[in-house]
């Protein structure tokens, strides 16, 4: 069982940066890969980024090029920077372990999200 929760979410102008956090508990987080998704009010959620227990990275187009996953195995955390923020950007950021797959499906455990708002 791995129990997940983000932080760092917030309100940020366009072209600004946010780090959001996402702390995992059990001893077990090595042995997953991580992604990030976000859900837009009135969209599905979609994938953002992953990272594998190599750290081997991948990227929504959307994104690419301005976030950036990683992650820190002796502090049982991942992050995802982002950088020039868009105001298409905001939505709520859910953290989730499992499977190395941009897929929400194949994803086995979840946080509860943090709100990312962008204003133009």
């Amino acid at each position: 069982q791995v129990q997940l929760v983000e932080s760092g979410g917030g309100l940020v102008q366009a072209g600004g940066s946010l780090r959001l956090s996402c702390a995992a508990s059990g001893r077990t987080f090595s042995s997953y890969a991580m992604g990030w998704f976000r859900q837009a009010p009135g969209k599905e959620r979609e994938f953002v980024a992953r990272i594998s227990r190599s750290g081997s990275t991948y990227y929504a187009d959307s994104v690419k090029g301005r976030f950036t996953i990683s992650r820190d195995n002796a502090k049982n955390t991942v992050y995802l920077q982002m950088n020039s923020l868009k105001p298409e950007d905001t939505a709520v950021y859910y953290c989730a372990a499992g499977a190395y797959t941009s897929r929400p499906g194949g994803m086995d455990y979840w946080g509860k999200g943090t709100l990312v708002t962008v204003s133009s």
